[in-house]
């Protein structure tokens, strides 16, 4: 119980919000830590790290404008799902191979057939995310703007 109380106060003691004293009701009393002015200068040195954020963002938007927010958004979506392939490749491969050995090594029919359906699954998954990655690096720039040109 000791331990607790002192942990309390000591963590009072250093975020600077309150420390308990005896003397009140229920033999606790809240009293502040830190006066006014240190409380204030804190709140002024947030601001100033707010305004110094501030104008810092607003002074380098110009440098990463594109042509258009859908060339940006275009751009983006196709960084992320380059990583994203990346890494959903190694995961398919690392439980296919997991499954295959399952299914290998195991004596069991029903460990076998339930292998096997991820390996299907497995499959079937990675296809379709490289077909969605197809279709949004070759197929897209042709239907832009509404008008097909081959």
């Amino acid at each position: 119980m000791t331990q607790t109380i002192t942990l309390s106060r000591r963590l009072s003691q250093l975020f600077g919000v309150f420390t308990h004293s005896g003397s009140g009701p229920g033999g606790v009393e809240k009293v502040p830590i830190q006066s006014n002015r240190a409380a204030n200068a804190r709140r002024i040195l947030y601001w100033c790290l707010v305004a110094l954020a501030a104008a810092f963002i607003l002074t380098l938007q110009p440098v990463f404008a594109a042509s258009s927010i859908w060339d940006a958004f275009s751009e983006v979506m196709k960084d992320i799902y380059g990583k994203l392939l990346g890494i959903s490749t190694i995961i398919a491969v690392t439980a296919a191979t997991v499954a295959l050995l399952v299914r290998l090594i195991s004596r069991n029919q029903r460990a076998v057939d339930e292998a096997t359906t991820w390996i299907k699954r497995i499959v079937v998954t990675w296809v379709i995310l490289n077909t969605l990655g197809f279709f949004i690096a070759y197929l897209q720039p042709w239907f832009a703007g509404g008008q097909y040109t081959p």
